[in-house]
C-alpha cells in the first residue's frame, strides 16, 4: 500500500510476522509437507508479487488467444476477487473477448473448479489467473508478472506495504515479463538483477475505443472528440492515465477509485461536474471498469479502451512457454 513512511515503520512489525507465514506457507508446499493438488490439463500459471495491477488479466486473454490458434481446448480459472455470483470484472471482461471459446471457473478453490470442467468436457490447458500465491494447485509454468512502473526493491510486505511474498518467492519463475515498459528505463539492469531467468520486457497497445453500451466497431483515437475526463478504477490508475497520454489521447482532467469500484449515481454526477468545468466532451475508461458501472447514467459518452498485450520477442517467448509446457508436464512446482 502507498503509506506514508511513517505508518509504514509502524507497520513494519505486522510485515514481519505477514512475511513468516507466507515463507512458512511456500515451504511447506516446495518440500511437499503439502501436497499439490494436479489436474488433468496442464496449468500455467499467471501472477505477480504485489498487490495491484501488473497486466494479468491482458496476459491471460494474449494467452488464451494463442493457444486457441494453436488447437487447444482453453478454460480459465480464477478467484473472482471482490465479484459474486461466480463472476467478477475480470471475469466478465474475458468472457466478453472470448465468447464461449473458453471455459471459466471461478472460486476459491481452483482445483475444484478445474476438476469441474474436466468432468464436463477435457481440457488440454488450463490458464490460473493471478495463480502465483495459489500453492494448492499445481502447475506446469509460472508466468511472474513485474510493474516496471514501480520497482520492487522499493516495496515493503504487506500490510506495511505491497508485496504479497518477499522478492526470494521469484525463484519460483519459469518466466518473469517486466510490463508497462514504455518510456521506462532499459530492461538491462532487470536482466542483471535476475540472471537466472528468462526476462522479456512488455507493454500494452491501443486497438481502439469502443463506445459503452453501443455494438459499434472500436474507433481509432483519432476520430474521438476530445478533450476526455478519463477514470478508472484499477489497481495502477497512474499507469492507466499514463497509456492515454502515450495513444495521444488529450485529457483534461483524471479521477481514480478504488480498485474494483462499483460506481453510482453519485459517482457518475461527480465525474458529470468535473467533465463540465473541464470543458470534456466524453469520458474514458478502462474495459475493466466498464464490467462495474452498474447504475450509474453519463450524458456524455463513455468509451473504454479495448487493448492488446504487446510482448517484445513475441516468437521467442511463446517458443519458451511451449517449451516448457512440453517438458515440466506432470512435474511439481
Amino acid at each position: 500500500m502507498d503509506w506514508p513512511l511513517p505508518i509504514r515503520v509502524l507497520l513494519l512489525p505486522l510485515s514481519w510476522i505477514y512475511g513468516l507465514g507466507v515463507r512458512c506457507k511456500a515451504l511447506l508446499y516446495t518440500t511437499g509437507i503439502i501436497s499439490q493438488k494436479r489436474l488433468k490439463g496442464q496449468v500455467i500459471s499467471v501472477g505477480n508479487l504485489t498487490v495491484g495491477g501488473t497486466g494479468k488479466t491482458p496476459m491471460v486473454l494474449w494467452l488464451a488467444e494463442k493457444f486457441l490458434a494453436d488447437g487447444k481446448r482453453v478454460a480459465i480459472l480464477s478467484r473472482g476477487y471482490r465479484g459474486s455470483h461466480g463472476t467478477s470484472d475480470e471475469i466478465e471482461l474475458l468472457k466478453k473477448r472470448l465468447g464461449d471459446r473458453v471455459r471459466f471457473g471461478v472460486g476459491a478453490d481452483r482445483f475444484a473448479a478445474g476438476q469441474m470442467i474436466e468432468q464436463e468436457r477435457p481440457v488440454d490447458i488450463f490458464l490460473l489467473d493471478d495463480g502465483y500465491q495459489h500453492l494448492a494447485l499445481a502447475r506446469d509454468v509460472n508466468i511472474l508478472l513485474i510493474d516496471s512502473s514501480r520497482p520492487l526493491r522499493k516495496e515493503f510486505l504487506l500490510p506495511a506495504g505491497r508485496l504479497r511474498e518477499p522478492m526470494s518467492a521469484m525463484s519460483r519463475a519459469d518466466l518473469a515479463v517486466f510490463t508497462r515498459m514504455q518510456g521506462t528505463p532499459s530492461v538491462v539492469s532487470a536482466i542483471q538483477n535476475f540472471p537466472s531467468l528468462p526476462i522479456f520486457p512488455a507493454g500494452t497497445r491501443l486497438s481502439g475505443l469502443r463506445r459503452v453500451g453501443t455494438a459499434t466497431k472500436a474507433w481509432p483515437v483519432s476520430d474521438l472528440p476530445q478533450p476526455v475526463v478519463a477514470f478508472c478504477g484499477i489497481g495502477n490508475p497512474g499507469a492507466f492515465f499514463s497509456d492515454l497520454d502515450r495513444w495521444g489521447v488529450a485529457v483534461a482532467a483524471t479521477a481514480s477509485f478504488p480498485d474494483h469500484h462499483s460506481y453510482t449515481s453519485d459517482d457518475a454526477r461527480r465525474l458529470e461536474e468535473l467533465a463540465r468545468t473541464s470543458n470534456a466532451k466524453e469520458f474514458v475508461t478502462t474495459e475493466k471498469d466498464v464490467q462495474n458501472l452498474g447504475q450509474a447514467r453519463f450524458s456524455l459518452p463513455v468509451y473504454c479502451c479495448e487493448i492488446e498485450m504487446d510482448v517484445a520477442d513475441e516468437a521467442q517467448f511463446w517458443k519458451l512457454i511451449q517449451r516448457s509446457v512440453d517438458a515440466k508436464a506432470g512435474a511439481p512446482l
